[in-house]
């Protein structure tokens, strides 16, 4: 079994000096009094590529809103900005997150106007609509507000759990400074998208975390640390309600430290 990751590592101090903004969701769902994450394999041709991991990205230039209320009714900027611990556009963060979650896994976090996500049920016509709109995403068309608008849908913001700040380490040519968010699945299916992730499955933590001490089941440390955070947990409603009463000074803000140790990046401190 090849469980090598590709990393892209810096030469010479060529770090990118400035992270991407991005921002991941943990997809959970209850099963059998435990709780379950989506977690999807990342193709090889890409950054990260072979590792498992949840659904996300970039933060868009369309996720910054100059009317994050039309989106996001129900959480405002200055709540997520100060949350974060950031000045403004921190909601950009959750409207990333929902926005990758569905071009990723196909999982859409929005309810219909004055529903929340629960008791949102598409119609037929509705989810043709969005499968349409999924193949357009896919084939690179920024389109995802428009789906929204074209469906009057919102964003289910509210129903998102900040629980941690990852940035790559400066041993990594490619850096991103990432939100990591975790929220309720729907009862759509859940499936990879094909290009990015190769493989996708719904796995409890606590074994998604054995099988990476046996080598079958690869990961890299934010990956590893935040399915840490949420073991332990019997049900989506207690993990999502503890995370959101967290103090925001005890939301882990992470930048690990490596050094090349012959020839192979050792961890330093995180």
């Amino acid at each position: 079994m090849n469980n090598k990751i590709n990393h892209t590592l810096s030469d010479n101090n060529n770090y990118q000096k400035i992270p991407t903004p991005a921002a991941s969701v943990l997809l959970i769902r209850d099963a059998d009094k435990k709780i379950e994450v989506f977690m999807i394999k990342r193709s090889m041709k890409t950054n990260f590529g072979g590792a498992w991991v949840f659904p996300g990205g970039k933060i868009d230039h369309e996720d910054v809103s100059n009317d994050y209320q039309k989106y996001s009714p129900h959480l405002d900027d200055s709540a997520a900005s100060e949350r974060l611990g950031i000045e403004k556009n921190g909601l950009s963060y959750w409207t990333a997150c929902i926005r990758e979650c569905f071009e990723e896994s196909g999982i859409l976090l929005a309810n219909q106007i004055g529903k929340n996500l629960k008791n949102t049920i598409l119609k037929e016509n509705e989810l043709e609509t969005l499968s349409r709109f999924k193949d357009r995403i896919l084939k690179g068309e920024n389109i995802f507000y428009e789906m929204i608008d074209n469906l009057n849908l919102e964003l289910a913001t509210n129903e998102l759990a900040y629980i941690s700040h990852w940035v790559t380490p400066k041993i990594e040519k490619r850096r991103y400074s990432t939100r990591f968010f975790v929220a309720r699945s729907t009862d759509q299916e859940a499936v990879h998208d094909g290009t990015e992730g190769v493989e996708s499955k719904w796995i409890n933590p606590e074994e998604a975390l054995k099988q990476f001490k046996t080598g079958d089941f690869p990961m890299i440390m934010p990956t590893i640390k935040n399915l840490e955070m949420i073991c332990g947990f019997t049900d989506t409603s207690e993990l999502l309600s503890f995370m959101n009463n967290k103090d925001k000074n005890d939301i882990p803000n992470v930048e690990p430290v490596f050094e090349i140790v012959d020839g192979e990046p050792k961890l330093i401190r995180y």
